[in-house]
């Protein structure tokens, strides 16, 4: 299908720039950059209580900011809720769902890995947006500077903690695929293979970094991006994985995907450009509210199907990121065409 939308109707209005910035830049950094100093400083919280942001994540951002995909696409496609656009996005959850599904089932290992990656790939993916349109990061003009900031930012949260927490991160692999009856290998959590992760990860890094102040025009973006990279890197060694992964989830990942899918709906702008982030963002919840009901009421069917469910707290998330998991790959092929239409790739 063709690329309907010109380039330049992807930019985001300068005048609702302000309250974006503060939705998907400024606020995120509160809880990161806090949590970094608390945990930092010897703050320890008890186990169950790591799991609170992946609970929170249900109502708040996390599971809802991918459920106005039905309503994104057409927008960004057409400028409409164009019926054949609503189909296709249909087709590619059922579809892509689907089959993901059926691999946890049959694969899981290769699922979780297959997850890990995936995520990888899609973390880094939603640093594009808010770094090129709201903080004119020209840095990101050429396409494989952006592709490296991708790979470092994606590394962040799916790399980084494996490096600190070995046994906790090999944990929460296992509460993925023990419930479809997958175990995890030890090898990938020994020091030797850990070191060579760290090294790689840092060599790129700096590299990403360097050739970004190379190609700034402008110092200003570049700084935020090097500030950013610098606060998850400490922040992902030293908070733990599981309370890690779920304050980033619905603290800063989802809200920069929110603000980029309010720009796509043309009353949401109109409030943004009169200031007001509040009416804004109570038209993405109405559009994601039945949706996010649906995918609750699938997490409930993915946890009567799975063969061996862990009835405790660790269990019922583990399933429920597996749930998170199925929606992720039709979300990724979404998100994927959204930044083919805006020109990224």
């Amino acid at each position: 299908m063709a690329l309907a939308r010109d380039r330049a109707d992807d930019r985001v209005p300068p005048a609702a720039r302000a309250p974006l910035r503060a939705l998907a830049v400024w606020i995120p950094w509160i809880p990161v950059a806090a949590a970094t100093l608390a945990f930092a400083g010897g703050l320890s919280v008890p186990p169950t209580w790591r799991y609170a942001p992946l609970v929170v994540s249900v109502v708040a951002f996390g599971l809802p900011h991918g459920a106005v995909d039905w309503a994104a696409l057409p927008r960004a496609a057409t400028g409409r809720l164009a019926p054949r656009w609503l189909a296709v996005v249909g087709v590619v959850y059922l579809l892509g769902g689907g089959a993901y599904a059926v691999a946890w089932f049959t694969v899981p290992l290769a699922a979780a890995v297959a997850f890990l990656a995936l995520t990888w790939f899609h973390w880094g993916q939603g640093e594009i947006h808010p770094l090129r349109e709201l903080l004119d990061a020209d840095h990101l003009d050429a396409r494989w500077r952006r592709a490296l900031t991708l790979a470092v930012r994606g590394a962040l949260p799916m790399g980084v903690p494996l490096l600190a927490f070995p046994d906790r991160y090999r944990a929460v692999l296992t509460s993925f695929v023990a419930p479809f009856g997958g175990s995890v290998p030890a090898w990938p959590f020994t020091t030797d293979a850990r070191l060579a992760l760290g090294a790689a990860l840092a060599a790129l890094t700096l590299a990403t970094l360097a050739v970004g102040y190379r190609a700034a025009g402008h110092r200003r973006g570049w700084a935020v991006d090097a500030g950013e990279t610098l606060l998850l890197w400490a922040y992902f060694l030293v908070v733990p994985p599981v309370f890690a992964v779920g304050l980033y989830f619905c603290c800063w990942h989802a809200p920069r995907h929110v603000a980029r899918v309010l720009t796509l709906d043309d009353r949401a702008v109109a409030a943004l450009e009169g200031g007001r982030l509040a009416p804004a963002l109570g038209r993405f919840a109405r559009e994601a509210a039945l949706p996010t009901l649906v995918a609750l009421v699938g997490c409930g069917a993915l946890w009567w199907a799975a063969p061996a469910p862990e009835p405790t707290l660790a269990g019922a998330t583990g399933v429920y990121l597996v749930a998170i998991a199925v929606l992720t790959l039709p979300h990724v092929v979404v998100v994927t065409w959204l930044d083919r239409i805006a020109g990224y790739w």
